[in-house]
């Protein structure tokens, strides 16, 4: 129970830690859906790993989305420090898994491109961003550290600290560890506005 508890208390300090809005813990407490959807998921993914609590906990993370405005199946792999901006409108779906220190801002969607049964839902590395919008679908594979625009429809792997945008989404700029060779001189580096995300 104490480890439940640090890990809701996490949640809660990666909210404070990256919405510059955030005054104080008992604001984003009461008043952050992206939290308080967090933290229902929680208790409804400790439900869903106990085959006879899986149909309360499907009832509980629809109790949730009405309550919030954000959908997350229990049966989804979250990380550690998820922090969903605004929230609303946010879709994550059964087999999708989430590293740790993911953002995600409204809107944006783990979503499946098949009715087959098995891992149908995106997986993002630790680090990710996901804009406003955004759609991330079928079985691909977003690496650490990337970032995928707003409204952008990725639907094809993204490398570890590439930039996607567009639809359907296209590497628009891949980071590169300081000093290294760039092997792209001939496509100029594509400088992204913050409010991409947003």
């Amino acid at each position: 129970m104490r480890h439940f508890l640090a890990v809701l208390r996490e949640d809660l300090q990666a909210a404070r830690d990256r919405d510059p809005a955030a005054r104080t813990a008992l604001e984003v407490a009461l008043a952050y859906p992206g939290v308080h959807a967090i933290w229902g998921y929680r208790i409804a993914h400790r439900m869903w790993r106990e085959p006879g609590l899986r149909l309360p906990a499907r009832l509980l993370s629809q109790i949730i989305r009405s309550i919030t405005g954000i959908e997350i199946h229990p049966g989804a792999q979250l990380g550690r420090r998820l922090f969903m901006d605004h929230g609303m409108g946010i879709v994550i779906g059964e087999t999708a898994m989430v590293g740790d220190d993911v953002v995600m801002f409204h809107g944006a969607t783990l979503g499946g491109v098949s009715m087959n049964k098995g891992k149908r839902h995106p997986t993002l590395g630790d680090g990710v961003v996901v804009g406003s919008g955004a759609r991330v679908l079928g079985p691909i594979w977003v690496g650490d550290g990337a970032k995928i625009g707003a409204n952008a429809v990725v639907v094809k792997d993204v490398p570890a600290g590439a930039t996607a945008v567009g639809v359907p989404a296209v590497i628009r700029r891949h980071e590169r560890p300081a000093g290294a060779v760039r092997d792209d001189v001939h496509e100029p580096a594509l400088e992204l506005d913050p409010a991409i995300w947003i």
